[in-house]
């Protein structure tokens, strides 16, 4: 059963690991062997990631893929100015590869330096389950254009999909139980594998009856199962190695933009080790430990820049939902999926076969699971005093500013690049502010913490009002006793490395 379970959380990390080589190869001037190489590049590097993270990490059954976060300062190494000199293709990709890699290398030291010195541990300790709420909810719902506008490239094949997977995971606890009696709860715990089958085969069958032969372009690359070009790209065996690219090169501008994205990325894993932990069943993680996994969050973005994976590690916010479903909060699984990770990068044509799915199948599990992660935040409430005005006004105005900031600089990044109001000489600072100011969560998250730590939380009225009692028995790692038993490391290296 914890093979099964593992494989669903494999499954669920195509999505991602698919759709970000598949928006900036291509503008690198890589083709569909480009693409799929990067594609088994960073499943490898995910996958030990994940085992990094579970084992030495924050030890939450936690996935680690890449991060849609690091898309702008990506496409901005893509498209300066110096790689127009190259005329071929694949040579423009090459130089492109490792102008990334070199951006993701510094960006990395960066972080490794933010968790393991102790300086996102210091900023963690200032949450409250009042700054918590807004701030693990945005994490979910910032990642909206994931879900339907995604799936709604192909709705006749998402929407069934969307459909399946909410009958399944709820109506498995409430009417199937009528029809098909069974003492385990195998509907909702294999829930992904139901869906994907069904409407996988779906999508196999208006591929196969030549529904799509007529339609535009980009019609059957999303809905097609025979349009991702993967297969038959992707090499039978292909062990990833270090610098396969060439060596990096080094630009100051562009590392500065990429580590934008990177403080953006801690913000979002931060949120989704919140919501794992309250879905693997775990105390409210400690300070101490989120810097620690943020650190070896730091070494897996290492790896992607030495691989060359076009972008950096985050933990997963689908799979943090998908424990929501399954109720299985297991490292151990989550330490099989990274095993089929790592198995479907090296054996290239098999995990090409599980990449062909459609993504608006994939997004229409994102539907379910983000929304599972943002009532993980909600949940928070309940230790709040929902009755203060102080209480309504930081969560109203968070979550207002967490979606409307946002809004107004993606509005002006799509529109036009030239016209956004901020536009100075320098592109790289452009991009920070961009990369920054277009996550909800971090908007959300910095706007609920100013707000919480600034107005008057010293009474113990305010502190009761914000839970900030029953929040601080976490805080310290050494003042809850459960600790060890969620937190401690392998092999009593607490002696060796003692979390403060």
């Amino acid at each position: 059963e914890a093979v099964v379970l593992g494989f669903q959380h494999y499954l669920l990390t195509v999505g991602i690991t698919v759709l970000i080589p598949s928006i900036i190869v291509p503008q690198m001037g890589g083709g569909d062997a480009e693409k799929a190489r990067v594609i088994q590049t960073l499943l490898f590097v995910s996958g030990l990631s994940t085992l990094l993270q579970s084992l030495f990490g924050t030890r939450l059954p936690s996935v680690v893929v890449g991060s849609y976060a690091y898309i702008i300062p990506t496409t901005s190494i893509v498209l300066a100015r110096r790689y127009n000199a190259y005329v071929d293709p694949h040579e423009r990709f090459i130089e492109t590869m490792r102008g990334i890699q070199g951006a993701l290398i510094i960006t990395a030291c960066f972080q490794i330096v933010m968790g393991f010195l102790g300086f996102w541990r210091n900023a963690v300790r200032f949450l409250s389950p009042l700054s918590v709420a807004p701030y693990v909810t945005l994490t979910g719902f910032g990642l909206y254009h994931l879900g339907f506008p995604m799936m709604a490239k192909c709705v006749e094949i998402g929407l069934p999909g969307l459909i399946v997977v909410v009958f399944i995971s709820q109506a498995s606890s409430q009417y199937l139980p009528q029809f098909l009696k069974s003492k385990r709860p195998i509907w909702d715990r294999f829930a992904v594998l139901f869906t994907v089958a069904i409407a996988w085969l779906y999508a196999q069958l208006l591929t196969s009856s030549g529904v799509y032969n007529n339609k535009p372009a980009k019609t059957q690359i999303s809905c097609r199962t025979d349009r991702a070009g993967l297969f038959t790209a992707a090499p039978w065996v292909y062990i990833p190695y270090p610098f396969q690219w060439g060596s990096p090169t080094f630009h100051a501008g562009e590392a500065f933009a990429m580590m934008a994205a990177s403080f953006v990325s801690l913000f979002e894993s931060t949120g989704t080790f919140f919501a794992t932990a309250r879905y693997g069943s775990a105390t409210p993680v400690p300070p101490s430990v989120i810097g620690r996994g943020v650190g070896w969050l730091g070494i897996g973005v290492l790896l992607n820049g030495m691989f060359g994976c076009v972008t950096g590690a985050s933990a997963s916010v689908e799979n943090a939902g998908l424990l929501a479903l399954t109720r299985v909060g297991s490292r151990r699984v989550i330490q099989i999926s990274a095993g089929f990770m790592i198995f479907f990068s090296v054996f290239g044509k098999f995990g090409a076969l599980f990449a062909s799915i459609p993504l608006p199948i994939i997004a229409a599990l994102y539907c379910v699971f983000f929304g599972y992660v943002s009532s993980a935040g909600l949940g928070l409430l309940q230790f709040c005093n929902l009755n203060s005005f102080r209480t309504k006004f930081i969560l109203g105005f968070s979550f207002f500013m967490g979606i409307s900031v946002p809004q107004y600089f993606r509005e002006y990044y799509h529109i036009d690049f030239r016209s956004r109001h901020f536009h100075t000489s320098s592109g790289w600072f452009d991009d920070m502010v961009t990369v920054i100011f277009m996550s909800h969560t971090t908007v959300a998250a910095l706007v609920a913490l100013i707000l919480d730590c600034s107005l008057s939380r010293e009474t113990d009225a305010t502190q009761k009002d914000t839970s900030l009692h029953w929040w601080e028995r976490f805080s310290l790692y050494s003042s809850d006793i459960r600790s060890d038993e969620f937190y401690g490391l392998p092999c009593r290296l607490n002696n060796l490395f003692p979390t403060l």
